[in-house]
């Protein structure tokens, strides 16, 4: 099953009413209103410069008279076969105002002309060939020439693919591009986001998105080998080698995953892609919208929003982050997992700030957005505005990892280092197990926020932890470890994890919507940040290269931006482990020139040794 955007790609059907519990006594039955159509419904071939056409779907409001600006999603993932019958949760505060609202399925995919390559590159401006910006610049185009009792403003929004094909058209922006909100958006898919995290590859999660995206144009889910696994940890496992998944199951289906093993290093096929190096200044008013937990694409609204940022003179770039996974800021969020806000997150953002951007620039009404970064703020549940992002007046503070497994601000005395052995045939699974596939479970869109005790004790996992905090600790800005660690092998992972461990009388009376004991909150570890580092890219990630065995050496782990407050009472933890599994592919931990092409006799144990000088730097505000 394939991400969604923005908005909900599929009719709402209307509730129906609960039968009369005493029939005898109920009065007789009125006829029912005749429904009114909430939209109109139009499907176009719109033509792009190169003669391909794009399925295109076009619903207006009918409730809306006089001229509407159009709001735009480009899409991989379908379009409505027919429009609502009732208003969709995530529209409603942006129908308010009105918009003739267009999806279009991107070259290649459903009716649309045209191959879906997924690729990101653009061409040069002044090319004359087609990419993602001018299907996106030409789809505006004959939008605001052919659509009845449009404004003449455009604005694009989406989530994840969506949201790309969003941002991508600030790439080549049409002059009636008036209104931009990229949400989960990406720019490099090697260093972060879907497909790696700095060179290790999302192994299970790029087998089940992928093959929705590239073997089929329906969205049909990978079987797993005719059934699916109960536990995806132990599917994997057998599998072997990554090159296997292609070999044995994908057979060249799924292009991008081969490209991903032919093209393990950050070499220039990947580099031609990272798109956001063709943004130049900043015309169209743009909203950036990222979730602090984001399970898919924690890191390219950022990447975009900063880029956009260097050249933005008339601070129309802006960014908004809360406690969020993948998209749920259009849904009602009242909880991050199972951790409560206290407040519905997700209706504030959509009615407070996405629908009064959008009503500013595409219909002219007053109160343009003054802030520049907004964030909801983790840990005390509350909306902050700062004038850029990262915020002023955080101090960058060392935590240091002790040879005692305890975290002080105090540097340590000693020379210490810890250990463990990490084993490839017994890999640290990344949820609790069992693991079920990506989509559809529940598990997998909270895993980020899942309290970390499944893996606590385990012998190939070091725990930190500091003493309870004597007063709140507020974190503002880009979080990022650093390891002093060496490795008996000559390549390896490291996984470091930044966690809020909540007092064990944090809920005193166990929730009644729990039902579980072992849901509750005492105790829970809350990871905060969590990323991996692979050994042979940190030299150089364009070429590969062996670790010296046993050779103590500094791992830069970036933890990414947040926004959250240890309260007092709290304690802090570092984990530190060298699989997170499957997540992420088995690094074999014996250096090959392909590590998606590794023997089975290449994945061998390791001792794994965390030293002194170990730290993870917080920006701490006062």
């Amino acid at each position: 099953m394939r991400k969604l955007g923005v908005f909900l790609l599929a009719t709402v059907a209307a509730a129906l009413p609960l039968a009369a519990a005493h029939t005898q006594t109920a009065p007789a039955p009125q006829a029912a209103p005749a429904q009114q159509p909430l939209f109109t419904y139009q499907e176009v071939m719109v033509p792009m410069r190169d003669g391909a056409r794009l399925q295109t779907v076009i619903m207006r409001p009918t409730g809306k008279t006089g001229k509407l600006p159009i709001l735009l999603q480009r899409t991989p993932y379908g379009v409505p076969g027919a429009a609502p019958t009732s208003m969709p949760a995530s529209w409603r505060f942006l129908m308010e105002d009105g918009y003739i609202v267009v999806f279009q399925n991107m070259r290649g995919q459903f009716k649309s002309d045209g191959d879906f390559t997924m690729s990101m590159a653009l061409r040069p401006k002044g090319d004359k060939a087609v990419d993602e910006a001018t299907d996106a610049y030409d789809t505006v185009d004959w939008l605001v020439k052919n659509v009845a009792d449009n404004n003449g403003k455009v604005g694009m929004m989406g989530v994840s693919y969506p949201g790309y094909a969003s941002a991508v058209a600030l790439a080549k922006p049409h002059p009636a591009l008036k209104a931009v909100s990229p949400q989960a958006a990406w720019n490099d898919w090697w260093v972060n986001d879907d497909l790696h995290r700095y060179g290790a590859m999302r192994l299970s999660y790029a087998t089940d998105w992928l093959f929705s995206l590239q073997n089929n144009d329906q969205g049909e889910d990978f079987d797993y080998g005719g059934k699916a696994p109960i536990d995806t940890y132990d599917w994997f496992l057998k599998l072997g080698p990554v090159e296997n998944l292609d070999k044995l199951y994908f057979k060249g289906s799924v292009p991008r995953l081969t490209e991903i093993i032919e093209h393990p290093d950050y070499d220039d096929f990947w580099k031609r892609q990272r798109w956001t190096e063709q943004l130049g200044r900043t015309t169209v008013p743009t909203l950036h919208v990222a979730g602090f937990w984001d399970q898919e694409d924690p890191l390219g609204t950022w990447k975009i929003y900063e880029k956009m940022e260097s050249q933005d003179p008339n601070r129309l770039n802006m960014i908004v982050a809360g406690p969020w996974a993948h998209g749920t800021w259009h849904s009602n969020v009242d909880k991050v997992g199972n951790v409560p806000i206290g407040r519905d997150a997700g209706a504030e953002f959509m009615r407070d700030i996405e629908a009064p951007f959008f009503a500013h620039w595409l219909h002219g009404k007053p109160g343009q957005p003054s802030f520049e970064a907004k964030m909801f703020q983790s840990g005390s549940w509350e909306w902050k505005t700062y004038p850029k992002w990262p915020a002023p007046g955080a101090t960058a503070t060392n935590l240091y990892l002790q040879s005692d497994g305890s975290l002080s601000f105090t540097a340590p005395a000693d020379g210490g280092c810890r250990e463990y052995v990490s084993d490839p045939a017994n890999p640290v699974p990344f949820r609790a197990r069992p693991i079920s596939r990506t989509y559809p479970s529940l598990e997998w869109r909270w895993w980020e926020a899942a309290d970390q005790r499944f893996v606590d004790h385990r012998p190939d996992v070091l725990s930190y932890v500091s003493a309870p905090l004597t007063e709140d600790l507020t974190v503002t800005g880009e979080i990022a470890a650093k390891l002093m660690a060496s490795t008996s092998g000559t390549d390896s992972d490291f996984v470091v994890k930044l966690i809020d461990v909540l007092p064990e009388d944090f809920e005193p009376v166990r929730r009644a919507a729990l039902g579980d004991y072992t849901a509750t909150l005492n105790g829970y570890q809350f990871p905060i940040a969590m990323e991996v580092r692979r050994g042979r890219y940190l030299a150089d990630p364009a070429h590969a290269t062996p670790l010296t065995p046993n050779k103590v050496i500094a791992w830069d782990v970036p933890l990414r931006a947040h926004d959250h407050v240890f309260k007092k009472g709290h304690r802090i933890m570092v984990q530190v482990q060298s699989s997170w599994f499957p997540v992420i592919d088995r690094n074999p931990q014996k250096f090959v020139p392909n590590i998606y092409k590794a023997k089975d006799g290449d994945f061998v144990k390791a001792t794994q040794r965390v030293c002194a000088g170990s730290m993870v730097t917080l920006p701490v505000m006062k």
